[in-house]
């Protein structure tokens, strides 16, 4: 890796913004290839040839015995063959490069981030911020529509100037060395980026930890934050959350939506989140993250069973959307290169908000459901916990990663999400 430090991002003011530009040394990628192909395998997960069930639905439920111990071998040794074989890390590395990057410092954390201008006026600046196991990459495939919609088919009112920011001990970020970066420091630390780009209003975009600190932001409500857009939008009203954090019982006076929302949170607590809960309470235990390319391949699949259904089919050779193996390689070797499984992972352990609670937020926000999300936001609880809300809507496809499976549909959620905000 390298950062050149001879030029500055011209829109910006305040401390130097660097360049940075993506050098990976070619003996960091044989060292990789080689861990890959010295894998020491486990045998099969034993529930991988049970039948069960009524005919026409044999494979469904199969496919979900098979995935109930885990990350598959079949899978694993899929994506390992590809890896070692025929992926190609340097088309990521131009891709990356492509793009104008810079690192900056704030609050002692060198913050690395993409910053596209659009070419149209008044466009609007927009940060958005990834998630865990995700990174940069998940926006890259949006990047281009919403800077400049006019080359994509829309329309330049809905221009937007694009910061990407990897989080603390993320990507090309540093990794914090002492405790402190918790979602509401980073939330602080995004707003003052956006100042010393010189932005005098902006609006923040996000799911996962992204939706997370994109709310905080919205409950700090600094005067330059015009509102918010999440597609993981923090909504389970103080009551529900106690029940599920409790064990209780299904709280009374649910509406039939709120029922099933209730009951995807509960199956999501009690076995959707484990390694949430490892990595809040024991995140440095994970030492195989940092020395097995294998092992950090598969933490980072075992996200939810949702987006692993998707990412295996893609290992089986039918992606759905863009969770192509290529891209999916290209985040796990993201994260293997700059040696940030573990530091990734603290996050959880300095998180001190429920991921799905009401943060209260104030300012204007949008929201948009996707159906293969963690859990589906009823309308009735989104309107209780973002009183001025501006936009909801249920779209008919898309899993937890939005943006990175679905660009073309998350592009036109977030245009038409914040046009009212301009």
């Amino acid at each position: 890796m390298s950062v050149r430090t001879d030029t500055r991002d011209p829109a910006a003011t305040g401390p130097a913004i660097r360049p940075f530009r993506v050098e990976v040394a070619q003996e960091d990628l044989d060292d990789l290839r080689r861990r890959i192909l010295s894998t020491r395998w486990p045998e099969e997960e034993t529930v991988a040839a049970e039948p069960i069930g009524v005919e026409d639905v044999v494979q469904d439920l199969r496919d979900a015995r098979r995935q109930s111990q885990g990350v598959q071998l079949a899978t694993m040794r899929e994506l390992t063959r590809y890896w070692a074989t025929e992926y190609d890390f340097r088309r990521f590395e131009a891709r990356l490069n492509a793009l104008p990057q810079f690192i900056v410092e704030i609050d002692g954390i060198d913050i690395h981030f993409i910053h596209v201008r659009s070419p149209h006026e008044n466009a609007l600046p927009l940060i958005m911020t990834h998630g865990w196991p995700g990174s940069v990459v998940e926006m890259l495939n949006v990047i281009g529509p919403l800077t400049d919609p006019t080359a994509y088919g829309g329309r330049a009112d809905d221009a937007f100037d694009v910061v990407v920011p990897s989080l603390p001990g993320y990507g090309f970020s540093a990794k914090p060395v002492t405790t402190g970066w918790s979602p509401a420091h980073i939330a602080q630390a995004w707003t003052t980026l956006m100042r010393r780009l010189g932005y005098p209003r902006f609006a923040a975009q996000g799911g996962d930890w992204g939706a997370i600190i994109t709310d905080l932001m919205g409950a700090a409500a600094p005067p330059e934050l015009v509102g918010i857009h999440s597609n993981m939008p923090g909504t389970v009203p103080p009551a529900v959350s106690a029940a599920l954090g409790s064990g209780g019982p299904t709280p009374a006076g649910l509406s039939d939506e709120e029922g099933r929302a209730w009951e995807r949170l509960q199956f999501l607590y009690t076995k959707g989140i484990g390694y949430a809960t490892e990595m809040a309470l024991r995140p440095q235990t994970l030492y195989g993250l940092a020395d097995s390319p294998v092992a950090l391949a598969a933490w980072m699949l075992d996200h939810d069973a949702r987006s692993y259904e998707d990412i295996a089919r893609a290992f089986d050779g039918d992606p759905i959307g863009h969770l192509t193996r290529d891209e999916v390689l290209d985040n796990i070797t993201l994260t293997w290169i700059t040696n940030t499984g573990i530091s990734s992972g603290r996050l959880y352990w300095e998180n001190d908000v429920g991921f799905f609670d009401v943060k209260g937020v104030s300012v204007p926000a949008a929201v948009s459901v996707f159906p293969r999300e963690l859990y589906q936001a009823p309308r009735s609880w989104t309107e209780q916990a973002y009183p001025r809300l501006v936009y909801f809507n249920e779209v008919d496809k898309g899993n937890h990663f939005a943006a990175w499976q679905e660009p073309e549909l998350f592009v036109a959620e977030v245009r038409t999400a914040l046009r009212s905000l301009r």
